[in-house]
Parts: C-alpha cells; structure tokens; sequence
C-alpha cells in the first residue's frame, strides 16, 4: 500500500518509524554530503568527532561532495582523509536534514562497506572506534563496547539499525536549534525500500 511521503523523498518505501508534529519545513535546495560506515562481523567502526559540526559526536566518516566529485568518490575521500582506510563502499541510504530557518537541507548520501584496506588511524578531525551491534547474551568480545547513541544525533537510533542489517533506507529529519547550540529533532519519518521482485530474484 503506497504511502505518503514527506517533502523531499521519493521512491518505492515502506514507513518504518515516524514522529513528532507540525508541517514539514519548507527549503528550496540541497546540499550534498556522504557518510560512510564500515561493518564487520558484528562490529561497526565509527568516529569521534574532534572539531566544527557535530564535535563530540560519533558518526560515521563524511563530509561535503566537493564540485567535480561524485558521491562515491567523495564518500572513498572522506573515508581515507578522516580515518586513513580504503574500503569497497556501497549506496545504503538517504538522509534529508533540514534546520529551521536555513532555507536549504542537508542531503546525505549514506555508504557501507565490509571489508577495509589500511588501518584505521586518527586524524585531526575523527577519531575512530570500533563498537558493537550485537545483543549483550551475544557479545562475546566484553572489550568492545555497544553504540554509543547518547553520544549520537538523535536520529541514529532510528536508521542505524536498518544500516547494520542491510535494509536500504530513506529519511527526513526537521530539527530545531536550541539556545545551547544543539539541534533538537521536531519530526521525523523513515521508510525502507521496496526492492522489486526481479531484483530480489536475482540476488
């Protein structure tokens, strides 16, 4: 059954998960930017960001598509500047941000991969991190802790389970910015992708 999509999205989606209230802000571009995560076993390595947006956050390794760029080839940068690894990356999803009163939105292409060449090294934007995804019962390796959403933006409890498990996802998220700077989510869909029966068939 074909569902309402929010401003901005397209495509053949299934809602997931929605929330909050009010319409839906209004913008009249996008800017573009990846984020790129790498997943093994049931580890997914992340970055603490050390400077600019999101510092003291943990995300996964992105940034601004410069021009000239195209997505791959700015998420493959991004990856090897912030965390000094090479890796396969495949499309896994699509983020729509918009903050009340910028006019534009953030759209962020989000990229996964499963294997990695190099090593995962600090530079001086992120520090990475490997974390766990698995159940407690399950975790055998104690010395790796869980994800650490408390220290994530909002949103990353709603997608990021769907980035683990191989369901390709699109979203919006409409935030606010509060008097400390911080954004504070307002309203929120998420919707997985319908894959057509030929494709499934030949997977």
């Amino acid at each position: 059954m074909p569902c309402i999509l929010p401003p901005g999205l397209e495509g053949n989606l299934v809602e997931y998960v929605q929330g909050g209230e009010g319409g839906w802000l209004s913008f009249d571009q996008k800017r573009f930017y990846t984020n790129a995560f790498v997943i093994q076993d049931d580890k997914i390595l992340l970055g603490l960001k050390k400077r600019g947006f999101g510092i003291n956050k943990y995300n996964g390794f992105g940034g601004k598509v410069e021009p000239g760029e195209t997505l791959i080839e700015a998420a493959m940068r991004e990856l090897k500047e912030e965390a000094g690894i090479d890796a396969p990356l495949e499309h896994a999803g699509s983020l729509l941000f918009m903050t009340k009163g910028a006019g534009w939105a953030f759209q962020i292409e989000i990229f996964s991969a499963h294997s990695y060449s190099g090593t995962p090294t600090e530079s001086d934007e992120m520090r990475p991190e490997w974390f766990s995804f698995a159940s407690t019962a399950s975790n055998a390796d104690a010395k790796v802790p869980p994800i650490p959403y408390e220290t994530m933006w909002d949103s990353d409890v709603y997608w990021l389970p769907l980035l683990v498990q191989g369901r390709k996802f699109v979203g919006r998220v409409d935030c606010v910015t509060q008097d400390d700077g911080e954004f504070a989510m307002t309203r929120h869909w998420f919707g997985t992708v319908i894959l057509e029966k030929s494709a499934r068939a030949s997977h």
